[in-house]
């Protein structure tokens, strides 16, 4: 019963998480920040919903299958996230640092 529902916390905080990012990535201004929102997914989603899974699975096959996957998102998504921005630097897609200012109107 207490695995159950550490599985089902699990599950749905990194539901959570997803839903989160998702809004994230579509109310952000620009592409880096879009980009970390999806970080935000990867991470912060992913991850709990894949221990919710294991925990679920138990000691199984299918556990270690999980953890494989969650081990090649740990080490693959910084390292295309990385890639991506620097792609996109190179490529002259500057970063919105912040709105320009207007002058001030005169009444």
């Amino acid at each position: 019963m207490i695995l159950t529902i550490a599985s089902w916390l699990c599950l749905v905080s990194g539901g959570l998480f997803c839903v989160i990012g998702a809004l994230g990535m579509l109310r952000m201004p620009d592409f880096y920040t879009r980009m970390h929102a999806a970080s935000v997914i990867e991470t912060l989603g992913a991850g709990p919903i894949l221990l919710g899974l294991m925990l679920q699975a138990g000691p199984t096959l299918v556990a270690v299958k999980l953890l494989f996957v969650g081990a090649l998102i740990f080490f693959a998504s910084p390292t295309a996230t990385h890639a991506l921005a620097r792609a996109a630097l190179v490529r002259g897609l500057k970063p919105l640092l912040s709105e320009p200012e207007q002058p001030p109107s005169k009444p």
